[in-house]
């Protein structure tokens, strides 16, 4: 099933959005409601996708998401002929949901105490 970014903007709050590594550089998103993953669509139909997680992010950035995770789902067990046994082995990984994160102040302000200022050199 999928669902538009569009119509996803005018929801007050989305629970989780899932960002799925389907490549080494191909990205598409799903929106989680109830057990179903949805796949989000741009404003032609087509599923979303970059090549660049943050530009998935900046995609999804106008949207009120409570969990965003990236999800990899590793080709190994076939690449070992292991395809009878049908197991999942995605890795989620949480991600944050601002675009940008901010500095912590407070490993700043540890950073600056622990390097001795030109001043406090110049007397020892």
């Amino acid at each position: 099933m999928k669902i538009s970014i569009r119509e996803l903007k005018s929801q007050r709050c989305i629970g989780r959005v899932i960002i799925q590594s389907v490549d080494l550089s191909l990205y598409i998103a799903f929106a989680v409601s109830g057990d179903t993953e949805l796949l989000i669509t741009d404003s032609d139909g087509s599923s979303l996708k970059t090549r660049n997680l943050l530009k998935m992010k900046e995609l999804l950035s106008p949207l009120n998401i409570e969990s965003l995770v990236l999800r990899q789902q590793s080709p190994y067990d076939e690449m070992v002929g292991q395809s009878a046994v049908k197991i999942d082995n995605s890795l989620e990984v949480s991600l944050s949901t601002e675009l940008y994160a901010a500095p912590s102040s407070n490993r700043l302000d540890r950073t600056k105490a622990a390097r001795p200022s030109k001043t406090q050199k110049s007397l020892h």
